[in-house]
C-alpha cells in the first residue's frame, strides 16, 4: 500500500510500524511547538543542562517481528529555581518525535530519566538522539542500533532435540573511540559461538561487508572468539560474525565509530593570589583568588573556612588562562571570630593545587565622635570698664559611641585659637570656651566653630555671636 505523504514514506523506509507512522505523521506542527516551550522556560539566568547517550537493551536485535525497542537518557539540569524543560526524540531517518515539557524547581544538580520505545515491522538499521530545547538546545550524541527479523519455525520436539543448533553474537569495544590514531589495535571486536552439542566450528568475521579473517576451533557448549583493528583515520561502520559450518548463523552487527585527533596533554591547574579580608562592623569574612589552567577544560574549586567546605563551583576555561573566583561574606561565630584560616582547592584532570591564607579577628567597630553646634553660654560684661567691648563664653556637646579620648580645637573668626585639647568621652560631654572683649569698643562679634580631629573628624559649623557692652549709668 503507498505512503500517503513524503513523511510517511520516509517513517515507512525507516521501518516504522503503524503506531509509530502516526505519531510521525503529527510531529508536522513540533517546531512551532518547541519554540514555544523553549521560550516559555527561558528565564534571566539559564541553568546549564546536560545530556547523556540514549542507551537501549536491544542494541543488536534478532528475532521476531514486529519488534521494540527502548531507549533511555539522563538530563541533567543545575537549577536555581523553577524552570521548564522541554525535550524531544530524534530519529534517524531525520524525524522527531512530539515535545514533551516538565516542570521542575528547587536549587541544586536534578536528574531527569527520560524514555521512547519504538516498534519496527522489518530489517532496519537507525539512530536515536535526544534533543533538549528549554531551558538549553542541548543535544546527546546518537546512539545506533539494527533490527533484524528471523522468523520463527515450528519444529517438532523430536526433531529440535536431535538437530544441531548454533548461534552467534557479537559486539565491538570500545563503540567509540576518541584519540591519536597511532600503530596498535584500537577497536576490538568479541563475538560468542553457541551450539547445543560439541563440534568444531568454522567460522568467519566481516568488517563493513568484507571478510577480514577465519578461524575454526572446537565449541563444547559456548565459545568466545575476536580480532581487532588499528584505523589510521577516522571511520564508522559495523563487524559481523558468521559461522560456516555446521550449521550456519550470523550475528547482530556491532557497530563501531573512530574519531582521530591529535592527542593534547591535559591542562595543569594551580591557584594563587588569595586575599582575605574581614568586615568589623559585621564581623564576617570573604576571599578572593586566581584559578589558572594551562589548557581547555573544566576546574572544579571548593572553598574551606578553618577545615569546612563552605561553597563548590567550577570555572570553564576555553582555552587556558587566568579566572578570578570569589568567597562571598561569610558570617564568624565562636571562636572564629578570633580569626583563623581560609583555604581554596582547585582540581583538575591531572592534578591538584590548594593555598591558605589566615584572615584578621574581628574587632569591636572604634568609637565615633559627633559635636553638636556652638551656643553662647554667657556674657562678662567686666571688661566694658577697661574701655573693652563684652567677654564671651562659648559652648558645645561631644557626643561619643563609646569610651575615647577626644582631641579638638576652637576656631574664632576663622582662625584657630590654640593648641589641641583633649578630653575622655563616654556618651555626652559639655565643652566650653571664652574670649576676651575687642579694645576701644563697645561690642565683641564674630563666628566660633568647634573641630574634632580624634578619633575622627567632624566639626561644629560656624556660628555667628555679637555682646554689647550695657549703656553706661
Amino acid at each position: 500500500m503507498k505512503s500517503s505523504s513524503p513523511l510517511a514514506r520516509r517513517a515507512a523506509a525507516f521501518g516504522a510500524s503503524a503506531a509509530m507512522l502516526a505519531g510521525l505523521i503529527g510531529l508536522v506542527a513540533t517546531p512551532a511547538q518547541a519554540a514555544t516551550a523553549a521560550t516559555a522556560s527561558a528565564s534571566k539566568a539559564k541553568p546549564k543542562v546536560s545530556v547523556s547517550t540514549p542507551t537501549t537493551a536491544d542494541r543488536s536485535y534478532v528475532g521476531a517481528c514486529p519488534a521494540k525497542v527502548s531507549f533511555s537518557a539522563k538530563i541533567k539540569v543545575k537549577l536555581t529555581g523553577r524552570t521548564t524543560l522541554a525535550y524531544r526524540w530524534l530519529h534517524g531517518d531525520g524525524s522527531a518525535s512530539k515535545v514533551k515539557t516538565i516542570k521542575l524547581s528547587g536549587k541544586g544538580t536534578k536528574y531527569v530519566k527520560v524514555s521512547q520505545s519504538n516498534t519496527f515491522g522489518e530489517d532496519v538499521e537507525g539512530w536515536e538522539a535526544l534533543q533538549v530545547l528549554s531551558p538549553r538546545k542541548v543535544t546527546s550524541k546518537r546512539s545506533h542500533f539494527s533490527v533484524t527479523c528471523a522468523e520463527s519455525k515450528v519444529i517438532d520436539e523430536d526433531q529440535l532435540s536431535n538437530r544441531f543448533r548454533v548461534s552467534a553474537r557479537a559486539w565491538a569495544s570500545p563503540s567509540t573511540y576518541v584519540g591519536s590514531c597511532t600503530p596498535g589495535n584500537k577497536v576490538h571486536f568479541g563475538g560468542v559461538i553457541k551450539v547445543n552439542k560439541p563440534a568444531w566450528v568454522k567460522y568467519r568475521w566481516i568488517l563493513n561487508g568484507e571478510v577480514v579473517d577465519y578461524g575454526k576451533t572446537k565449541v563444547w557448549s559456548s565459545k568466545r572468539v575476536g580480532f581487532g583493528i588499528s584505523p589510521r583515520e577516522s571511520q564508522r561502520g559495523y563487524a559481523k560474525l558468521e559461522v560456516l559450518r555446521p550449521g550456519h548463523a550470523v550475528s547482530n552487527r556491532a557497530y563501531y565509530k573512530v574519531v582521530c585527533q591529535d592527542e593534547a596533554p591535559a591542562p595543569r591547574v594551580s591557584v594563587s593570589g588569595l586575599v582575605t579580608a574581614t568586615n568589623h562592623e559585621t564581623c564576617a569574612v570573604s576571599a578572593h583568588a586566581n584559578v589558572s589552567s594551562t589548557a581547555r577544560g573544566r576546574v572544579e574549586y571548593a572553598w574551606k573556612l578553618n577545615g569546612r567546605i563552605v561553597k563548590t563551583d567550577d570555572v570553564w576555561f576555553r582555552h587556558g588562562g587566568t579566572r578570578n573566583v570569589q568567597l562571598d561574606e561569610q558570617a564568624l561565630s565562636g571562636y572564629a571570630t578570633k580569626g583563623g584560616r581560609i583555604t581554596l582547592t582547585v582540581s583538575g584532570p591531572r592534578n591538584t593545587d590548594s593555598i591558605t591564607q589566615s584572615y584578621a579577628a574581628c574587632e569591636a567597630p572604634k568609637p565615633k565622635v559627633s559635636v553638636s553646634s556652638v551656643t553662647v553660654a554667657g556674657q562678662r560684661n567686666d571688661m566694658c570698664a577697661d574701655n573693652r567691648g563684652p567677654g564671651v563664653d562659648f559652648q558645645a556637646t561631644l557626643t561619643s559611641t563609646g569610651p575615647a579620648t577626644v582631641k579638638y580645637y576652637w576656631v574664632i573668626n576663622g582662625k584657630r585659637e590654640h593648641e589641641t585639647l583633649e578630653r575622655q568621652v563616654n556618651g555626652s560631654l559639655n565643652v566650653t570656651w571664652g574670649i576676651g572683649g575687642t579694645h576701644g569698643a563697645s561690642e565683641t562679634s564674630g563666628s566660633v566653630a568647634l573641630v574634632v580631629v580624634s578619633p575622627n573628624e567632624a566639626a561644629s559649623g560656624s556660628t555667628t555671636f555679637t555682646a554689647t557692652c550695657p549703656p553706661k549709668a
